[in-house]
């Protein structure tokens, strides 16, 4: 994995969000996004790390931060996630994982035993400029919010 690291330009995207509608990341010009990779809606660890982001909305808007949830699901199992726990941020479906690959967080992972590849729960904080100005790495989905609240308040 060649992980895309504080500075360097975000590679552009356009995928379908939840309701099918195509979405890039240039639509987000002038301001900051949190673009957060996860690997498989509804399950505990993602249920937990979206709640709290859905939670902390007021707080990023007030950092003009848009939230960008991207896992390799397909956008039918992303509307059933939004529903289900009402998510008030964009989920995007990036099902051949071309994104994930752009940005260096899929790669090989250990679970149980058992290698496979998949996606590296990280999240990146892109500037208005569309450079990344921090990668989060290093948090448990009951906090990750809290981190990314962290840093922007400085």
């Amino acid at each position: 994995m060649n992980t895309l690291q504080a500075g360097d330009k975000a590679p552009e995207f356009t995928l379908l969000d939840q309701n099918e509608k195509e979405i890039s990341l240039n639509q987000f010009s002038g301001k900051k996004v949190l673009v957060y990779f996860y690997p498989k809606a509804m399950t505990p660890g993602c249920n937990v790390q979206a709640q709290g982001l859905r939670d902390s909305q007021e707080a990023l808007k007030a950092f003009n931060v848009e939230v960008l949830g991207l896992s390799p699901d397909a956008p039918k199992r992303l509307v059933k996630f939004t529903e289900k726990f009402d998510l008030n941020f964009t989920l995007l479906s990036d099902e051949d994982h071309a994104v994930a690959d752009a940005f260096g967080v899929w790669g090989l992972k250990k679970f149980m035993g058992k290698e496979y590849d998949g996606i590296h729960r990280m999240s990146f904080l892109i500037n208005e400029n569309g450079v990344v100005e921090h990668v989060f790495n290093k948090f448990k989905t009951k906090n990750h919010h809290e981190v990314v609240l962290d840093h922007l308040n400085g």
